[in-house]
């Protein structure tokens, strides 16, 4: 299970580097705290790093199911996908929102896979 801990931080790292973005953003066009809304700039930094956090629910437990009932190694690689998918939505939302599909979509796909891994594999290890 170490390749599945080792993503893990490495998401977590990721998804603070998201945040530490919107900091910058923020400082630089002047958004207040607790304000969400400001400088178009500061606004999509602010939702890459919050689809990130919504897909991080979704993505941790299917990681390590995935990595416990299927193949901790093969469950990392695709962890490693969604992060890599994770900066490819970044990079587009950040240039121009309208070209973010991809890279969220190869993130679902991934998170997808390792979620329906982790079922069967629950499911086939319950039935004995």
């Amino acid at each position: 299970m170490e390749p599945i801990a080792i993503l893990t931080v490495l998401v977590i790292i990721q998804v603070n580097s998201f945040a530490f973005l919107v900091g910058k953003q923020r400082t630089k066009h002047g958004v207040k705290a607790p304000s969400i809304t400001g400088d178009a700039e500061f606004e999509r930094a602010f939702r890459v790093h919050q689809n990130t956090v919504e897909q991080m629910v979704i993505f941790l437990p299917a990681l390590w199911l995935f990595g416990y009932y299927v193949h901790a190694l093969i469950g990392a690689g695709l962890g490693l996908v969604f992060m890599i998918a994770r900066f490819v939505y970044r990079n587009a939302y950040l240039n121009d929102p309208s070209n973010r599909s991809a890279g969220f979509g190869i993130g679902m796909l991934a998170t997808s896979i390792l979620a329906l891994g982790g079922l069967i594999g629950a499911i086939m290890s319950w039935m004995g």
